[in-house]
């Protein structure tokens, strides 16, 4: 019996779903409700301690004023850069990891993955940290892609990298214009429990601008208030992240 145009139709297309699905399904990690059944993906880790990190960079401008405040408040982190920056500003990169601090790859560049792109998702990331290492000597261990959307693909392209990848269980809402040093205070520190890791940022590159300002503000209450929590303070490395 001839098969009808339907059937014929959901043959064709039953193996382009699966392969969408594939690729979209596993990004639902973006969500805190998703991401709090995962916690290694989510960053949680040692118990007295909080992951301290910075995504977006590196920026001329403001990082090296974020170097300078961890160094003043005697902190390590975790820096997240993107490829395209660490080969436009090398100098920044080698300074960040000089001043004792973890780079990490956020990826080539900060785009949102609507189509399945396998091979274009391996190069980048390859390309990525091949920047970091160029730049500071360093292999990064660490992934966090743009806008915390892990694709299938991504998933599979930070393994043939070698990078493992890790979220956030706290941020604060530092991107946006009204961001002031008292609301990502509040937002990281409400309620922080030790295990968290902290997701920052230390430039406006994909933010409103000056918004890394009141990040920057904000930064000596978080650290007095992990501390005052008995809580230490510092990059990945030194987090132990479950699963690792």
């Amino acid at each position: 019996m001839p098969r009808s145009p339907w059937h014929a139709t959901a043959t064709v297309l039953a193996p382009l779903a699966a392969v969408g699905a594939a690729h979209i399904v596993p990004a639902a990690t973006w969500l805190p409700v998703v991401r709090r059944r995962l916690p290694r993906l989510a960053g949680v880790g040692d118990p007295a301690h909080v992951a301290l990190t910075f995504d977006d960079g590196p920026d001329p401008e403001s990082t090296p004023r974020f170097l300078d405040a961890l160094d003043a408040l005697g902190v390590r982190a975790t820096f997240f850069v993107l490829g395209d920056g660490v080969v436009r500003h090398p100098a920044v990169v080698r300074e960040t990891v000089r001043r004792g601090h973890e780079p990490a790859v956020h990826g080539w560049s900060h785009d949102r993955p609507w189509r399945p792109a396998p091979a274009d998702d391996v190069r980048s990331l390859l390309r990525a940290a091949g920047a970091v290492l160029e730049a500071t000597g360093r292999r990064p261990r660490w992934y966090r892609p743009p806008y915390g959307i892990l694709t299938g693909g991504r998933w599979a392209a930070a393994r043939t990298a070698g990078l493992r990848p890790v979220l956030w269980s706290v941020w604060g809402r530092d991107w946006t214009a009204r961001a002031t040093p008292a609301s990502v205070r509040s937002a990281v520190t409400a309620g922080l429990h030790g295990g968290e890791t902290v997701l920052l940022h230390d430039t406006d590159r994909m933010s409103a601008p000056d918004s890394w300002r009141a990040t920057l503000g904000a930064l000596p209450g978080v650290v007095n208030d992990c501390r005052a929590a008995g809580l230490s303070i510092g990059p990945l490395a030194e987090h132990a992240v479950r699963g690792v």
